[in-house]
């Protein structure tokens, strides 16, 4: 294994309630289930975890209910934080509607990991390690704050950190001064279908995904989720081609996109080609959206159980070198 998932975002509480569908405006529905969850990056960060990463949390994270809630839950699935508590405010939250179709909907309210200092940026530059995987997302690029810090940070990394950038869906609001050099020294962009569309001007995905990877620099590689279509991957050096996903009854897909990233870095980590770690991806979003949960990326045996007989089981989940010495 070559290093870190490192997430230089955001970790956040999700207040989640199902609903059997979005209210009109100024209407009201009955939920049917409420949860409150750690959210945001850590749905990343536990997927990598989960398939034998290590991951480590370098964002802001609060003193109150919610910064509680957070620091547990990554305590819980053995994911080290680089920053400390921040004791002038509490972490934020996003409130996220699940309607019948599994389809979810977010209103996001930040808290201090909107105040990200100089002071925090050079900490976690100190900390970096040759080999990290750097996440970024832009939940925190579009921060009138936060945004302009990250991205001289992402732009002055070495050539030994790998950026991958998942642009979020308010990537139409972050300011182009902010966004070009972080595009210009991304390694990898994931996006969604919508995201896709607002950065390539293409609905098709096949086009989307060129487009897109002609915004990075040279040997950038670009996926392009397409949900229960699986993703369309622009690897390096190739043309692009679709990856076909895996068929599931969708009951939650919140944390899918989530769980597609932390996965497909994973398992770029662990040796494995784009396409096979984008196939391994697909699996485990697939795996996620069935289950009911934010966080509910798979870990290797269940991720093994999921793809039972089909080959892709043995070339990703074959014991590595470390586990038998």
């Amino acid at each position: 294994m070559n290093g870190r998932l490192v997430l230089a975002g955001n970790v956040i509480a999700d207040l989640v309630i199902e609903v059997p569908a979005l209210p009109e405006r100024g209407g009201d529905v009955i939920g049917t289930r409420t949860e409150t969850t750690a959210g945001g990056g850590f749905n990343t960060l536990v997927a990598a975890r989960r398939l034998g990463t290590e991951a480590v949390f370098a964002g802001l994270h609060g003193t109150g209910p919610y910064g509680d809630l957070v620091r547990e839950a990554l305590a819980t699935e053995g994911i080290r934080t680089l920053l400390p508590a921040r004791a002038d405010g509490d972490t934020g939250f996003s409130v996220a509607l699940i309607d019948s179709g599994g389809e979810r909907t977010f209103v996001t309210s930040f808290g201090v990991e909107t105040t990200l200092t100089p002071s925090d940026i050079d900490t976690v530059a100190a900390r970096l390690r040759p080999g990290d995987l750097l996440q970024l997302s832009g939940y925190g690029l579009v921060l009138p704050g936060n945004g302009p810090l990250l991205s001289g940070f992402t732009a002055a990394l070495p050539a030994d950190i790998t950026v991958c950038l998942d642009p979020a869906p308010l990537v139409a609001d972050i300011p182009e001064a902010v966004l070009a050099p972080v595009l210009a020294r991304t390694n990898w962009l994931s996006v969604n279908a919508r995201e896709a569309r607002l950065m390539s001007g293409h609905e098709d995905p096949r086009a989307a995904v060129a487009v897109l990877r002609d915004r990075l620099a040279p040997g950038a590689g670009v996926l392009v989720r397409a949900d229960k279509d699986g993703c369309w991957l622009a690897a390096p050096g190739q043309a692009p081609t679709h990856v076909p996903g895996f068929p599931v009854d969708a009951v939650d897909s919140n944390g899918a996109g989530d769980a597609h990233v932390g996965s497909f870095l994973a398992l770029l980590d662990q040796g494995h080609d784009p396409l096979t770690a984008a196939r391994g991806a697909n699996a485990a979003a697939a795996y996620a959206v069935g289950r009911r949960g934010p966080a509910t990326a798979p870990d290797r045996a269940a991720l093994a159980a999921f793809l039972g007989e089909d080959p892709l089981a043995k070339r990703l989940l074959a014991p590595r070198a470390s586990e038998n010495s």
